[in-house]
């Protein structure tokens, strides 16, 4: 219950957290927002943490930092950066998990998802990896099944590379352009949550796309 009222205020209030993090580390806030992202982005076990509205939260407040710490152009290059590492490292995880995790002693991992898997990423490889890193929690897993599935490496970098950039620079400069208007800076809770919810839409229309294939398949 403590964990889950903690996730809502850091949420709810991440503009505040943030500000408070800026003047206790100062320049160390760099490498606490790469490890953050990386950790979103890079393993399975850490869905939970922020990702859009952090990205929107910094942008914001670059913005506005009279002290200067936070560039925008330090934000874009180490925060892209580390979104495109934490999905490599997904990626190989799930690429040296993969074989031992499905060879039938794990009742949670079935061959005939991995197969599904495959054929997935076989029809909508590039465009899952994109996608997926606009919707919270499913951009955690996605380069993990991508490693399972064996896709191709190099096809798999170059979708990731062209993912983490889009996703990196709409979220934070959206943050630098509009984060503080009145309307948005006294009420940023509430617009955090409506960027997550906007951010499964691409997700969800794509899952919309795939049920009338996966019906007529089964037809």
């Amino acid at each position: 219950m403590e964990t889950l009222q903690w996730l809502a205020d850091a949420t709810l209030h991440l503009d505040h957290h943030l500000v408070d993090l800026v003047a206790r580390y100062d320049l160390w806030i760099y490498a606490l927002l790469f490890l953050i992202i990386f950790a979103e982005t890079g393993l399975v076990v850490t869905p939970f943490l922020p990702g859009d509205s952090l990205l929107f939260a910094c942008g914001a407040l670059a913005a506005v930092d009279s002290s200067g710490t936070l560039k925008l152009s330090w934000l874009l290059l180490l925060l892209g950066l580390a979104a495109i590492l934490g999905n490599t490292t997904n990626y190989h995880i799930g690429r040296f998990v993969g074989l031992r995790a499905f060879n039938g002693r794990h009742r949670f991992f079935r061959l005939e998802h991995l197969r599904r898997a495959e054929q997935f990423f076989h029809r909508h490889g590039g465009f899952a990896i994109i996608m997926s890193r606009f919707a919270p929690v499913v951009r955690t897993f996605t380069p993990f099944v991508a490693g399972i599935s064996r896709m191709p490496i190099a096809r798999f970098q170059l979708f990731n590379c062209i993912g983490a950039s889009a996703w990196v620079i709409l979220f934070i400069g959206g943050g630098f352009v509009f984060g503080n208007l009145p309307l948005v800076k006294n009420n940023f809770g509430l617009v955090t949550l409506a960027v997550v919810c906007v951010s499964l839409l691409p997700m969800l229309w794509m899952m919309f796309l795939e049920k009338p294939r996966n019906g007529a398949s089964r037809g």
